[in-house]
């Protein structure tokens, strides 16, 4: 514990509030609440914690906190930390996870449509629904069955839809208001559970079609009759009283939490959420912050009623979320909750060997990859390629990986503007002086350790540039593969030496997949990038096509094939002159040329 954490935790206030934990480059890490912030703050660099807290001790360096003058504040101040800074131990808050709705829309001509947005827009949202492909043909079977509008056309000018009897909007006398309303009043009572005469009708047909040897029309009935028991019909137990409520349940051992969320619907258990993640905080406390953020920032419907476990500070939810919260102390809400834990129970269970060897091959992995080079945890892996065809179209990429994980939104990918012909080391130095030039310049987060996809010069050209240029000193190894292109040895040091891993080690396997990763994504650009040139060629040879309509071209029909297949009106519709449109169509469909 360094001097400025214990000089803080001395005078830390025996009030509620939030405090944000810091690492070595001042980002947050962590953020927590607590009824008393002089208790919890401490707790967490004394005594004995498993080894996910312990790694999340070792990477504080500093903390901050806020006081609030009461435990919901600072939940919810929480919730809007973590929105803000999202930092990487808060996993189950970062989780955007999102669920589709069945949404009527309020407008003259109503449409129904599937979203994952919510918003007071006077339309009706059913939902949520977990299983999205049952959602999605349960759409497709009331397009069918309630002919609402798909389109924007005027009355009296037909869609597609309306040919396939699925849009009355476009019909020349479309419905009246009061026709729209039974058709939406009909669509709601099927979401509500007025389903069974729909499904014994497709029965009916389904058995009509097989006897009749129509085998095919019989499979497709079928499989509606099963997305419509999947999306209304699932449930293990029935309430009487036909509230719409969510049951919460809760398990924890070893540092991780498993929370269930049963969805009921019209007094019926539809779906169920299943959410596993390490936690550490107080598990009430957890869980409290869990259910918070479901509803507040996930933008999931609130319920009449929402049932949580014996335990739960059911007055401080009331208060965040404005709905009914109970806790069940007898009957069958009571045996949904348990239920709902008991679940919860067996999902966290089951899930313990995937998360260990998940840990292993990331969490763990980086800290051995550490270890073996003598250096800190390297939480940050910045790994980079370089790709040409003997000096064309010459790239460079960056992948990154954050606890041994590949953090594909921060990729990045390189045209090499200075280099000419195929010099891998000038390559190599342009990239790196380019990405860190600009690190140091917009306070980007610095890696913990380079990869470099290469040997020794490739290495040698970057720590020049890092340390003689840049005057920076980041741990950078390099990579070397063996004559059939695969991971062979792992350089480090100055001269560069071979870091003994075993092939069989989880570090080594590490270092593989960033290798292949980085590889995968230069080539892969190099491709796009070359693939780009050979297509423009094509049409740069065509009298009339300059650079502006061989964009406009490739925007619009995205390959040489989809050109060559275009109708004459489709290319003038682009503002290309007619005649110019006809000497596109006849070259490129000139084999000779």
């Amino acid at each position: 514990m360094n001097r400025t954490i214990s000089e803080k935790l001395a005078i830390l206030p025996a009030q509620p509030g939030c405090y944000f934990m810091k690492d070595k480059h001042g980002t947050v890490i962590y953020v927590g609440k607590s009824k008393a912030l002089k208790n919890r703050v401490r707790s967490y660099f004394t005594g004995a914690h498993d080894k996910k807290t312990q790694r999340l001790v070792q990477e504080i360096v500093d903390f901050e906190y806020v006081v609030t003058s009461s435990e919901i504040e600072a939940l919810i101040l929480e919730m809007n930390l973590i929105k803000k800074y999202d930092p990487k131990y808060n996993v189950m808050l970062k989780d955007d996870k999102s669920y589709p709705y069945l949404k009527i829309t309020s407008e003259r001509h109503p449409r129904l449509m599937i979203t994952r947005k919510l918003k007071k827009d006077r339309a009706k949202y059913f939902g949520p629904y977990p299983n999205v492909i049952a959602a999605r043909e349960t759409k497709k079977l009331l397009d069918r069955l309630y002919p609402l509008r798909k389109c924007n056309n005027p009355a009296g000018r037909p869609c597609l839809y309306y040919h396939m009897n699925q849009c009355l909007a476009c019909s020349e006398k479309p419905p009246t208001t009061e026709e729209y309303h039974s058709i939406v009043q009909e669509i709601t009572s099927f979401l509500n559970g007025g389903f069974k005469e729909i499904k014994k009708h497709l029965s009916d047909k389904m058995y009509e079609a097989s006897e009749n040897l129509n085998f095919e029309r019989a499979k497709e009935l079928r499989d509606q009759i099963n997305h419509i028991e999947v999306v209304m019909e699932q449930q293990k137990m029935t309430l009487n009283d036909q509230i719409n409520r969510d049951v919460f349940g809760y398990s924890y051992d070893k540092g991780w939490m498993c929370i269930q969320v049963f969805f009921v619907r019209q007094g019926k258990l539809i779906e169920r959420d299943v959410s596993v993640f390490p936690f550490f905080d107080a598990p009430e406390d957890t869980f409290l912050s869990f259910v918070g953020r479901f509803y507040l920032h996930k933008q999931h419907i609130k319920p009449k009623q929402i049932l949580v476990p014996i335990g739960t500070d059911v007055e401080i939810l009331e208060k965040l979320l404005e709905t009914s919260v109970h806790t069940p102390f007898r009957g069958r809400k009571k045996e949904l909750v348990e239920l709902a834990t008991e679940n919860a129970k067996i999902a966290l269970s089951e899930k313990f060997s995937l998360i260990e060897r998940d840990e292993e091959r990331t969490i763990v992995a980086v800290e051995k990859l550490g270890d073996s080079l003598n250096i800190e945890v390297p939480h940050r892996i910045e790994a980079f390629d370089n790709s040409n065809i003997q000096g064309t179209d010459p790239v460079s990429a960056m992948v990154v990986f954050v606890d041994g994980k590949a953090s594909k939104k921060d990729y990045r990918k390189y045209k090499i503007r200075d280099v000419e012909g195929p010099d891998d080391y000038e390559t190599m130095r342009e990239v790196i002086r380019r990405r860190y030039s600009r690190v140091l310049k917009e306070g980007l987060p610095l890696a913990d350790l380079i990869v470099i996809d290469g040997g020794k010069g490739q290495m040698s050209a970057a720590l020049d540039v890092l340390e003689n240029e840049l005057g920076l000193d980041i741990p950078l190894c390099g990579l070397a593969k063996d004559d059939k292109h695969r991971t062979s040895e792992l350089l480090y040091g100055n001269p560069p030496a071979v870091v003994p891993l075993s092939r069989k080690s989880q570090e080594f396997y590490l270092v593989q997949r960033i290798q292949d990763e980085v590889h995968r994504f230069a080539i892969s650009f190099h491709r796009q990038l070359r693939g780009g040139h050979v297509v423009g060629s094509k049409l740069d040879e065509i009298p009339g096509v300059g650079e502006k309509r061989r964009k406009l071209l490739l925007q619009h029909f995205k390959s040489i094939d989809e050109i060559k297949q275009a109708e004459l009106a489709e290319i003038t519709k682009l503002g290309i002159p007619i005649n110019t449109a006809k000497d596109i169509i006849e070259h490129l469909n000139d084999d000779n040329k």
